[in-house]
């Protein structure tokens, strides 16, 4: 499968000492850098449902992106006002959520990103537990699911050690509970690269008992094959940041075997030529950007050539 490169835009907004509030200028300099696409995170300051509320207004961001040469690769949506782990009634969540499938199909996108919203703090300090978090979690990504299939819009979850379900068993587990046991063939994993590291070979931030595969983030792609719904790339040098999730190194600064790596993301069956960079939480982003291109672009020629 050929590829196309996109990033995602909450790199220029989070850790940054001077963000990129305008969206325009961040499609002009990708557009100037040679990229493919856009990862849209749909949160203030940029565009999201409630700031880019209409037909009309989501038409013009639309044409915007499109005559600055890119696509939507996918929607981030913000939903980390919400809560879902710790509330009996998942309501709200999925309220929200079906306002941001409305959002990415007025653009033209076809997956959307979530997470579990609230952090692994909650199960740490007792106000769920471990099963009641899954249990949660996967009746929530069900509803999620069916309302996102009738916009043939497919939903990628991001595991990451900073939320609850971050063992190598409880990824598998949650996937196969939603996507094949309640039949949502749209729903799968968004295998990010480093998060992969910090959950497979790290064992960063898990609840008990630590669980990690011999063979890391590569075990954990294989084991996943078939049920992975979107890729984004980045380094991982086996730390936790600030925030406490995995740190987004850039390229050739962490760990990770991209010609390991690359090549088994190819052969695993992700039904999108996409490959976002993911700079999130990485000072100083746009100085990263353009070897960030150049770096994909070399695994590109490699392993993923038209």
């Amino acid at each position: 499968m050929s590829a196309r490169i996109s990033i995602g835009t909450w790199a220029y907004i989070f850790n940054q000492e001077v963000p990129t509030n305008d969206f325009h200028v961040i499609l002009h300099k990708l557009q100037d850098l040679g990229y493919d696409g856009v990862e849209l995170g749909g949160f203030n300051p940029h565009p999201g449902p409630d700031t880019c509320a209409t037909k009309e207004a989501r038409a013009k961001l639309r044409k915007e992106v499109a005559d600055h040469g890119l696509k939507f690769s996918a929607l981030a949506a913000d939903l980390w006002s919400q809560k879902l782990l710790t509330v009996e009634d998942s309501g709200p969540f999925i309220a929200a959520f079906a306002k941001n499938v409305m959002f990415a199909d007025d653009l033209g996108i076809d997956c959307i990103r979530v997470d579990t919203v609230e952090p692994i703090t909650v199960v740490q300090q007792g106000q769920v537990t471990n099963e009641k978090a899954f249990e949660r979690a996967v009746k929530a990504f069900d509803l999620c699911a069916k309302i996102a299939a009738q916009r043939n819009i497919r939903i990628c979850w991001e595991f990451e050690p900073g939320f609850p379900i971050n063992k190598p068993s409880e990824i598998l587990a949650l996937v196969d509970e939603v996507r094949v046991k309640r039949n949502n063939p749209n729903f799968g994993v968004l295998y990010d690269t480093c998060h992969a590291h910090m959950c497979a070979a790290i064992g960063a931030n898990q609840i008990g008992a630590k669980e990690t595969l011999k063979g890391g983030a590569l075990e954990l792609l294989e084991k996943l094959k078939g049920s992975i719904t979107h890729t984004h790339l980045i380094d991982s040098d086996g730390s936790l940041n600030e925030h406490n999730t995995s740190t987004h190194n850039p390229f050739g600064t962490g760990h990770l075997n991209f010609d390991q790596l690359i090549p088994a993301i190819q052969a695993a069956g992700v039904p999108t030529d996409w490959w976002c960079v993911d700079l999130c939480f990485w000072p100083n982003a746009w100085e990263v950007t353009a070897d960030s291109k150049k770096f994909l672009d070399k695994m590109r020629a490699k392993y993923a050539a038209a």
